[in-house]
């Protein structure tokens, strides 16, 4: 394991003429989610990170958007690499697009998380007083089960399998959504897509709902992947493909 400032993280491959990776991946996971997509990426210049509070990453001093994203660029810039591809899975979605609003980055894709909350923001409101008792894990348990993971490779869903979620995990990262109505998250991603736009900066969303996406602007672009909540997993060939353009 290497420390990257603060964070814990794996730097494979070598500088080329393509961008460096920033890997992101989604709550309650760590950076051994992207093994897959990484062998599809021989020699490509890639930067794993456990997020704050997960794997072997310290808590982080508070969860908001830009501290987490500031700890992502300390540990991009301890790590030499500059105007990154950031690549976020679910929750590393909304982190890699508050990351491309505030520092350098050439593209961002967002692995299957839309920035607006709708029905997912209601049950966390509905739940939240489980989420801070003791049967907590009940709602994670439900949530993971509608995630798709029967349907990944062996491999692949032992990868998801074998991360322990904590109940301090959830509180903290879904802080902000247990704070604030829905439409008072929304309005924060939307002006950081529209400020990541606004810079140049491509957005790719890659997902495995064929339906509209609405709240994505005309020059974001969408790749359909079915097979669940785990593209990355499920699809890494093709992933890295899209990647490689």
């Amino acid at each position: 394991m290497t420390t990257f400032d603060v964070l814990a993280g794996t730097l494979t491959g070598v500088a080329g003429t393509r961008p460096p990776l920033v890997l992101l991946h989604g709550l309650t996971f760590d950076r051994r989610q992207w093994g897959p997509l990484l062998d599809e990426l021989p020699g490509r210049q890639a930067l794993a990170l456990d997020l704050p509070g997960h794997g072997e990453s310290p808590q982080p001093p508070d969860h908001s958007r830009a501290t987490l994203a500031e700890l992502v660029h300390r540990a991009v810039t301890a790590a030499g690499l500059d105007t990154p591809v950031v690549v976020g899975h679910s929750a590393g979605g909304v982190l890699a697009t508050a990351y491309a609003a505030r520092y350098p980055a050439r593209e961002v894709f967002n692995l299957d998380q839309p920035l607006v909350l709708g029905a997912f923001g209601d049950l966390l409101h509905r739940v939240e007083p489980v989420l801070r008792g003791p049967g907590w894990r009940d709602v994670w348990d439900r949530l993971l089960g509608g995630m798709g993971i029967e349907a990944l490779p062996a491999g692949a869903r032992d990868l998801v399998e074998s991360c322990v979620p904590r109940q301090d995990q959830l509180l903290g990262y879904w802080d902000e959504i247990l704070r604030h109505p829905n439409a008072v998250v929304d309005a924060t991603s939307r002006d950081e897509l529209a400020t990541v736009l606004g810079r140049g900066i491509g957005y790719h969303f890659v997902t495995s709902d064929p339906g509209p996406q609405e709240w994505l602007p005309p020059e974001a672009t969408i790749t359909v992947l079915p097979g669940g909540h785990f593209p990355h997993l499920a699809h890494p060939k093709e992933l890295a493909a899209l990647l490689a353009r």
